[in-house]
């Protein structure tokens, strides 16, 4: 509608005497909803992993985990996060969480204990502590180049790489059983949802995602039915505890 409507006016300026003045698509309300990327759930993350290490694509299983549970975007996690990144000596209890966007990259230092030493991602420091170091990215290639015969990056070769990589993710979400709108940013997205069902702050939510504004981050933390029923539960409570209701 709002090309028809340039165009309507275009052509009146350029044909007044066969186009008319006034535009019959001036003033038309257009509803558009974007389609919301599916947020992937922990039960199905850990499908795609298992799934993945199956399949001998345990690198594949390692960015998706890392990707639910550091929030970070699927390019920075293929082309950006080192071993360097992972406890370094000015942060040996966190690892640097790279975010990447328009033009404009940030490091965010993400607590892997609690000061009473509690592992705060369990899962990710068991799963890093049995990854081979092939190289200086966190996440390489599973099986050496067979002409190189060194391990690369996922992002090495080809005019879009990535477009590889979600090959390789789709192909391994059929094997695993899952939707077909599981994709590897669905990984990103319920790790957010994940995080808004555990009751974080917004505040929490933009510091560990690396997120300026809440209206960006709204686009990743998806309402859910557990968020839904937890916030009537304590509307409940509240209402309970200025005794409004009976117990």
């Amino acid at each position: 509608m709002t090309v028809c409507k340039i165009a309507w006016n275009v052509a009146h300026r350029n044909h007044p005497t066969i186009v008319p003045a006034t535009n019959p698509f001036k003033g038309i309300d257009v509803e558009y909803h974007p389609k919301q990327n599916r947020a992937a759930t922990l039960t199905e993350l850990m499908q795609f992993v298992q799934t993945a290490d199956e399949d001998g694509s345990r690198s594949l299983g390692t960015a998706a985990m890392i990707a639910f549970y550091w929030l970070v975007r699927e390019e920075d996690i293929f082309g950006r996060m080192a071993w360097s990144d992972y406890r370094p000596a000015e942060h040996p209890n966190a690892v640097l969480a790279w975010h990447h966007k328009n033009r404009k990259t940030e490091k965010v230092a993400v607590p892997l204990f609690d000061v009473d030493g509690t592992p705060l991602f369990p899962e990710m420091v068991a799963r890093l502590g049995g990854v081979k170091q092939t190289g200086t990215l966190m996440v390489m290639r599973d099986d050496p180049d067979p002409r190189k015969k060194i391990y690369l990056p996922w992002t090495t070769g080809g005019r879009n790489p990535m477009r590889w990589v979600q090959a390789e993710v789709r192909r391994i979400c059929r094997a695993a059983g899952l939707p077909d709108e599981i994709s590897f940013t669905s990984f990103r997205h319920g790790g957010h949802t994940d995080g808004a069902d555990s009751g974080l702050t917004d505040a929490q939510m933009r510091a560990l995602g690396g997120h300026k504004t809440t209206a960006a981050l709204l686009r990743y933390a998806k309402d859910t039915e557990t968020q839904r029923r937890d916030g009537a539960r304590k509307r409940l409570d509240k209402r309970t505890e200025r005794g409004n209701l009976s117990e």
